[in-house]
């Protein structure tokens, strides 16, 4: 069937657009019209328009509809039912389906992933490996991760708790046992955003962020995990909107849109002949450079992007690359998605179930995770000291944000008596502070507000604290030098085995 297409049948094969779970029938219909009409190769689904718009408007993302699984999957089979060519389904989970869809399994964060030291290869790909089947059987093709940015900016908006950590190697190896993972699920995936979004101030929906870094830094850093990706065989990668100069002949041009950085030096120089797929082209970054409809998405095929995510101007990149683009080029992408879509089993067409989850599973692989994860990072715990100073009713407990029944707060109780939370700041000698992070994104410190940041401060310098942080360890820098506490115990995130763990921490030390 490929053979008899036509070239602009084949150029549409390259196009991903965005489809949004919670729309109005309109909606649904006008991507209908896109399958019907221009028929599109895949669709990348997201949440709602409201959730994709955070990032533009700098608010955290709060998922809070109910019904999106049952809801996205009726959509993957109206649409399948209607294409001639079955559709590549992806969706941007880096962390699971839960990154855009409630009541799936949430894995945890790459930067609490970043902090396993033991069994870590293991870990990761059976994180992967899971997070694969849950989107498998859930009819996604294609997941839109893992990061294998080096996240060397602490002030950077857009990366932070999705990178693996600071150390090249170390996000090469993750982010590849995470690739692996996935992949043994019979799932695609893809290490992005080349040439590395770690070391920027810009968030890239907002504006063009710029790497002021030589080539030679650039290839310590940057580029280091892509090319380790490279050498191990990896098919896919996604090129980000951000500007490195010194890979673009001086230039502060998108690397998305730059055929020096995606097809000299990508695809010639370090030796990746897999499918290059482009950041979402709705993202200001490159959006506002041209306002001509489908300009940008010329731009983009001729740069060297085989796949073109979140287009808004489908119908006019098709014509545009049809215009301008060789007969042979087209032929070469559409091979390429061609054998994608027979690799991941997208032709193997059937009517997608609602899947019931494993919680339990779940709950214990998370669990296996946090043993591993959580742990004090400065000072130590004394537990038979804490347990003297519960019995005398020195020991007290405040926290910060979070719920009041948090099962870290219950199994302290369980420990050391209920009489803990009745014991003021005044009586104790020793305060437990657990400080539940609102936001994982850096904005207004993490959503910890000035005067929760002054409490913790002041108790910190009037009594002997120990600080056990559930959230993005990238806020602790907020909260000033970590010698002021007694201890400071990292749980990265605040999940309930986490909690636990964390507890449980109190016993054991």
């Amino acid at each position: 069937m490929n053979s008899k297409l036509s070239k602009n049948q084949k150029i549409a094969q390259c196009f991903s657009p965005a489809a949004f779970i919670h729309d109005s029938e309109e909606n649904y219909q006008a991507i209908e019209k896109l399958i019907l009409e221009q028929e599109i190769g895949g669709l990348t689904f997201f949440h709602s328009r409201h959730s994709a718009a955070a990032n533009f408007e700098k608010r955290a993302e709060v998922l809070d509809v109910s019904g999106t699984l049952e809801k996205m999957i009726g959509l993957v089979n109206r649409y399948q039912a209607i294409s001639k060519i079955p559709l590549l389904i992806s969706i941007d989970g880096e962390y699971g389906l839960a990154m855009r869809i409630e009541n799936t399994p949430h894995y945890p964060f790459a930067i609490t992933l970043g902090a396993i030291t033991e069994n870590g290869t293991t870990l990761i790909e059976e994180v992967g490996y899971k997070m694969g089947l849950d989107m498998k059987v859930a009819g996604i093709h294609l997941n839109l991760a893992p990061c294998c940015d080096v996240n060397t900016n602490p002030n950077n908006p857009v990366i932070g708790y999705r990178s693996f950590g600071t150390a090249p190697l170390k996000v090469a190896e993750y982010a590849m046992d995470m690739y692996q993972g996935m992949k043994k699920a019979g799932i695609g995936a893809c290490l992005k955003h080349f040439p590395g979004h770690g070391d920027t101030q810009t968030d890239s929906h907002l504006g063009l962020p710029i790497i002021q870094k030589s080539r030679e830094a650039l290839h310590q850093e940057e580029l280091l995990p892509f090319q380790y990706g490279i050498d191990k065989g990896v098919e896919m990668i996604m090129v980000g909107h951000l500007a490195a100069p010194a890979l673009s002949g001086g230039k502060e041009i998108a690397a998305s849109i730059s055929r020096e950085i995606i097809t000299d030096l990508l695809k010639t120089k370090m030796g990746f002949n897999g499918i290059v797929i482009s950041d979402a082209l709705n993202m200001k970054a490159v959006a506002d450079l041209f306002p001509e409809p489908g300009q940008l998405e010329w731009e983009a095929f001729q740069a060297g992007n085989d796949i073109l995510c979140f287009s808004d101007h489908v119908k006019e990149g098709i014509d545009k690359i049809a215009q301008f683009a060789p007969e042979a080029e087209v032929d070469e992408v559409f091979d390429k998605i061609w054998k994608l879509k027979e690799k991941l089993g997208v032709f193997d067409l059937r009517k997608v179930e609602v899947p019931e989850f494993d919680w339990e599973k779940h709950s214990e692989l998370q669990t296996k995770l946090a043993n591993e994860y959580v742990s004090v990072v400065s000072g130590q715990l004394n537990a038979t000291e804490l347990k003297r100073l519960a019995g005398e009713g020195k020991l007290t407990h405040q926290r910060f944000f979070g719920n009041t029944g948090s099962i870290f707060s219950k199994k302290l109780y369980e420990i050391y008596g209920s009489e803990l939370s009745e014991i003021s700041l005044d009586e104790a000698e020793k305060v437990i502070i657990s400080l539940f992070v609102p936001s994982h994104k850096p904005l207004n410190q993490f959503g910890i507000d000035s005067k929760n940041l002054a409490e913790i401060k002041n108790l910190a310098q009037s009594k002997s604290c120990i600080l056990v942080h559930f959230g993005n360890p990238l806020a602790l820098r907020h909260l000033g030098k970590f010698e002021v506490f007694e201890s400071v115990m990292c749980a990265y995130q605040s999940f309930d085995e986490a909690q636990e763990v964390a507890a449980n921490l109190f016993i054991s030390s």
